[in-house]
């Protein structure tokens, strides 16, 4: 039996983002880009992680966006300074709600990792 499933996932732009000193002393920030390419999910978390895939702490307007089919939305992250040579990828995940667990069957992830000079 042969049965055929369509693949489709979120989009984030840039590739290979640049870290940039902020306005506020002690922190660097970038701007990324999501376009929800999926019409069974809205939201999706942000998360900052080392070579090791371990977690960092960042700080950003929010860390779970809202973003409906087809929409694209652009979010800041901000990063510590004592991270700039830590931090490695900036992921965005997206999220099932408990409700709609039997309709999407699929959890997408996708990252982009920093570019260093």
């Amino acid at each position: 039996m042969l049965s055929s499933v369509q693949a489709v996932g979120h989009e984030m732009t840039p590739t290979y983002p640049e870290l940039r000193p902020s306005y506020v002393d002690g922190l660097y920030s970038l701007t990324m880009k999501l376009f929800n390419r999926r019409d069974d999910v809205i939201y999706y978390e942000i998360g900052v992680f080392d070579k090791d895939w371990k977690s960092l702490p960042f700080a950003s307007q929010d860390k779970l966006l809202k973003i409906e089919y087809l929409e694209r939305k652009d979010f800041d992250i901000y990063i510590r300074s004592d991270d700039y040579e830590t931090v490695e990828y900036i992921c965005t995940t997206s999220k099932i709600l408990k409700s709609d667990i039997g309709k999407a069957a699929v959890m997408s992830r996708i990252c982009s990792k920093i570019k260093r000079d």
